[in-house]
């Protein structure tokens, strides 16, 4: 089960005492006198709307402008955000009290109603949200026949008794919905501020966020820079004055600018420099173990990818190993499962990629593409979409060799800008495309719930009942053994019509400056706030 400690039957969080999360400084430590921190992000943000974000590089950004009901420490734990406490009897029904000082960034006071409005936004489906999803798996009452356009917005599972208390009704208990809430999905948004500007209400000038910094200027594929939010509940533990968010999708681009010290804290580096950055940089390279999965995934809907057999094929051929540890080669291991190894309340079973050597995976891959009528005399050709980065680029590289080499697959290589690239994704125009998942939050039934009919982030489009079916009655379990086998079953469902192709598990691999302290590097979900950061004198 999840990290955080509930009982089924009752679960009471009060906020601790104290500065919890936001910058805390060592008693003697000498701050730098220009505290502008400059952190890389891999692409420009397509929204800083929080339902519009798509991934990673507009989270970076988006927990900075906005808050949740709650937060995370470093270690990934539960802490308080606008929320102070919570209670539950039933893990179905949920009570948040929230603070009375928290403020939106014009000085208006954040209320529970500020989050009825902002999760109806999310379920209801004219808002076209990429993250409608999360509101049914987070298992809010009447979240699915919203998203379907059956029932209203208002019907959903929120209401506000008073000002400062947000009362939510579930559609099955779900003993960790607390931890949901930290995801930004389930951000709340100036409601005036929306309905005055519409589509414009994120620009420059215009965005009012409740969190500990606010947009103060933006350059498209250059900058994004943001400054203290002083009106912000914790304003005063905010030691940075300025944060820059510099978008690279060019690793090499990101780790020239860290070593000429234009950037502070990059998202990724080169993995081929992996051995020569610890020899020059030793105590600046950080790799630790992150809740994320590199995938390929398979258009299940058109030939030649709809055939399980070719699916098969060119998930066996891939040599995982070889990826990992040659081609990333900074501490990435295998992905036999879609789930990471890290993943809380998970032990994952043997599947075939485990039990068979690469020799043998390779064999039994030329069977099954030739059963689906491919061979020397009729190759196999497809395409291979991924979005720009030098590693996508020599995994895509590796991987087509692979296909080449052991099948006779002709591989049309596409790389696309990120955009381009999820628009692609999202309209199913491709044959095999390259992604990745992070968790949102530390539990199976965040990788799992992926690949579930409803879900919009199912980029395979897979659909089978089976699955949905069984990850519905694990959504119901509170025994954790049989929840486990509960999720080894839909792992073995994944391997079998491999809708699908795990590669490699993510390691949250990143140089930090030395004299930048308060990086959470050990939180799993790699869940960093600017706030709890500072610049020491160098």
């Amino acid at each position: 089960m999840p990290r955080f400690n509930y009982t089924l039957c009752a679960s009471f969080i009060i906020a601790l005492s104290g500065n919890l999360w936001a910058a805390t400084v060592p008693e003697g430590a000498q701050l730098a006198e220009q505290q502008h921190l400059v952190r890389h992000i891999k692409d420009e943000p397509a929204s800083l709307d929080p339902i519009k974000a798509v991934g990673l590089p507009e989270a970076e950004v988006v927990r900075d402008l906005y808050e949740g009901l709650v937060n995370e420490d470093a270690k990934g734990n539960l802490i308080p955000g606008v929320a102070t406490r919570w209670q539950t009897n039933d893990n179905r029904t949920f009570i948040f009290h929230l603070r009375r000082d928290a403020r939106w960034s014009n000085g208006d006071p954040v209320t529970a109603n500020d989050f009825v409005y902002s999760w109806r936004r999310l379920a209801d489906p004219k808002n076209l949200s990429s993250f409608a999803w999360f509101a049914d798996l987070a298992g809010l009452e009447n979240a699915a026949d919203i998203t379907a356009g059956k029932l209203p917005a208002e019907r959903l599972g929120v209401s506000a008794p008073d000002d400062y208390t947000l009362k939510v009704q579930l559609s099955k208990p779900v003993p960790y919905f607390a931890s949901l809430t930290a995801n930004f999905s389930l951000f709340p948004v100036h409601r005036a501020t929306v309905e005055k500007y519409g589509n414009d209400w994120t620009k420059v000038g215009n965005l009012v966020g409740n969190g500990a910094f606010v947009l103060r200027e933006r350059v498209v594929n250059e900058k994004i820079v943001l400054t203290p939010n002083e009106h912000y509940w914790d304003h005063q533990h905010t030691v940075l004055s300025q944060v820059t968010f510099i978008p690279l999708n060019q690793e090499s681009s990101a780790l020239n600018r860290y070593l000429a010290n234009d950037i502070d804290i990059t998202e990724s580096f080169p993995k081929n420099m992996y051995q020569k950055l610890l020899k020059d940089i030793p105590g600046q390279v950080y790799t630790p173990d992150q809740l994320g999965t590199y995938y390929y995934a398979f258009n299940t809907r058109r030939p030649p990818t709809s055939d399980v057999r070719v699916r098969k094929a060119l998930s066996y051929a891939i040599d995982r190993k070889i990826i990992a540890e040659k081609v990333v080669g900074s501490g990435e291991k295998p992905a036999w499962h879609f789930t990471p190894d890290v993943t809380a309340g998970f032990t994952p079973t043997q599947n075939v990629l485990q039990r068979h050597s690469q020799q043998e995976l390779d064999a039994e891959a030329k069977v099954l593409l030739k059963a689906a009528g491919y061979g020397p005399e009729k190759p196999l050709s497809l395409s291979l979409l991924y979005n720009t980065s030098e590693s996508n680029q020599k995994i895509a590289i590796a991987v087509a060799s692979m296909w080449k080499k052991k099948l006779g697959v002709n591989v049309k290589l596409e790389n696309q800008e990120w955009k381009t690239y999820i628009d692609s994704r999202n309209t199913g125009n491709f044959d095999v495309v390259r992604a990745s998942w992070v968790g949102d939050y530390n539990e199976p039934s965040t990788f799992l719930s992926l690949l579930t009919a409803a879900h919009s982030g199912n980029i395979a489009k897979f659909n089978d009942p089976a699955y949905d079916r069984l990850l519905a009655e694990a959504s119901r379990q509170t025994n954790p053994q049989r929840l486990n086998a509960d999720y080894n079953k839909a792992e073995d469902m994944i391997a079998e019509q491999v809708p699908i192709a795990p590669i490699y598990q993510y390691t949250n691999g990143r140089l930090i400056k030395p004299w930048v302290q308060g990086y959470p590097i050990t939180n799993p979900e790699d869940v960093a706030y600017s706030q709890t950061m500072y610049i020491l004198k160098h």
